[in-house]
């Protein structure tokens, strides 16, 4: 019983110096660098979406600040059409003429805008979203070999 013990601890001391692990060891290793894959894959799909998201507002911000100041323009440059056309038509048909041509102008826009809208895509992470499939190639690779 003794010498069975005093290989036992020989074996034990002689796989550590070799740096050969036991299957549970290699096992539990598995498991947390796992779950520390999914704790920083899921860091990085959150640092993407808060740049992505502050990206959005500000040039949305932007784009609000610029509509909002060539809406102004847009009224001079119509009330100049009007006073254009009041030139060589009644001034009254000359504006129901300008406001009909901006109604369909508006229309083309408001359908060219639902199509693009269509083909938007769901705002995802990405790069995460690759970088998980990259991880879960890898796993199935080593798994297999």
């Amino acid at each position: 019983m003794h010498d069975e013990w005093e290989e036992a601890v020989v074996y034990d001391e002689r796989r550590e110096t070799l740096g050969q692990r036991s299957v549970a060891e290699l096992v539990n290793d598995l498991s947390a660098q796992t779950s520390r894959l999914v704790r920083n894959e899921m860091k990085l799909a959150r640092a993407e979406m808060q740049t992505k998201g502050k990206r959005f507002g500000l040039g949305a911000g932007m784009a609000g600040a610029a509509g909002f100041i060539a809406l102004f323009a847009l009224g001079v440059l119509v009330a100049a059409a009007v006073l254009a056309l009041a030139l060589v038509l009644p001034a009254w048909a000359a504006a129901l003429l300008v406001g009909g041509a901006l109604l369909v102008f508006a229309g083309l826009l408001a359908l060219v805008g639902r199509a693009q809208v269509r083909q938007g895509s769901p705002p995802i992470p990405r790069e995460a979203v690759e970088s998980v499939r990259t991880d879960i190639d890898t796993v199935k690779e080593r798994m297999r070999q």
